[in-house]
């Protein structure tokens, strides 16, 4: 996929989105790396900030398969990854597809529902399969889940454990529009529904492409070398009792490469790092007890690690000719 057809497919897919998500391009970019990188989305915000309205609006842009579950204290593990049942007529056992058989995926306030529930997401999520009584499902390559929670309303919920949340490539939020976009949506919204008229501007094998274009992005060792710095600053870091793991240095490493294709280059800079680095490990550190709101006490953490580690120089663009 050359570069140039690259930075028009996604200029192409950002442009489309915006249709909906109005003033929220930084937002847009990010969900889109997270999903070029092959990973999944944490949405953390209040109700009524857009969660839903971005995911239907990136399952029509790529034209993909969309299903939406609300997560509840009743849904069942089977409800997810489908059963095998008895079918009297044919005498013989039938299986089932649950939710997770699709390319999109909202997992819609994903904290209401049982740990056990949660639990029967990490297989998707990590391995891209579903093994149910022994066999074993292979689901799209594009497979893509938002999760989205309420961090205002926690009774009656959940909390993710690590393993879950280190599942999860980033974990963004919308939050409020500004003024001048609020009054964009009321003239938009109020004699339109831009979703329904939103067409594809891509397939999911554009997106196949764009993966595997993102996987051959060059990494230098000095910036592979940064990342592994960052990792172990928050290993060690006096606030923190769990630091970033190895699947979320691989995690940042990914996201960094999607990043540098998106924005048509074929290296990873310092600067992709250090622009996804919080979002990509604010949610994988567990903070020592005693510290203040866990999200202001984690930003402080991030902004201390990333002032403390020393950024490498290196003329990268040079050096990926080199490779």
């Amino acid at each position: 996929m050359q570069a140039t057809h690259i930075t028009e497919t996604v200029s192409a897919i950002r442009a489309n989105m915006e249709k909906v998500m109005l003033g929220k391009t930084d937002v847009i970019d990010l969900v889109l790396t997270c999903l070029v990188a092959g990973g999944h989305a944490l949405l953390e915000d209040v109700p009524g900030t857009g969660k839903t309205m971005l995911a239907k609006t990136l399952a029509k842009t790529f034209d993909a398969d969309f299903k939406r579950i609300q997560f509840t204290p009743d849904l069942l593990p089977t409800d997810l990854i489908g059963l095998n049942y008895y079918n009297p007529k044919t005498g013989d056992f039938v299986f089932r597809k649950g939710a997770l058989f699709t390319s999109i995926l909202l997992a819609d306030e994903i904290n209401r529902a049982t740990p056990r529930t949660q639990s029967s997401l990490l297989e998707s999520m990590e391995e891209k399969q579903i093994t149910v009584d022994g066999v074993t499902y292979v689901l799209n390559a594009s497979y893509f889940v938002i999760a989205t929670q309420n961090p205002v309303e926690t009774q009656g919920t959940f909390p993710l454990p690590e393993a879950q949340l280190d599942r999860f490539l980033m974990k963004l939020s919308l939050g409020y529009p500004a003024k001048e976009d609020s009054v964009n949506v009321i003239k938009r919204f109020t004699t339109d529904s831009p979703l329904e008229a939103l067409a594809p501007v891509c397939t999911n094998e554009t997106l196949a492409e764009l993966q595997a274009a993102a996987k051959k992005i060059f990494i230098h060792d000095d910036v592979a070398a940064y990342v592994v710095n960052i990792a172990e600053q928050t290993r060690v870091h006096e606030s923190v009792s769990l630091g970033l793991s190895t699947r979320g240095i691989l995690a940042l490493v990914r996201a960094s490469q999607a990043r540098a294709l998106m924005q048509g280059r074929e290296f990873v800079t310092p600067d992709d790092v250090k622009a996804l680095a919080i979002h990509v490990i604010s949610h994988r550190l567990l903070l020592r007890s005693g510290s203040r709101n866990r999200e202001t006490a984690v930003l402080s953490v991030m902004e201390d690690i990333l002032a403390a580690v020393p950024v490498p120089t290196e003329n990268f663009a040079f050096a990926s000719t080199q490779s």
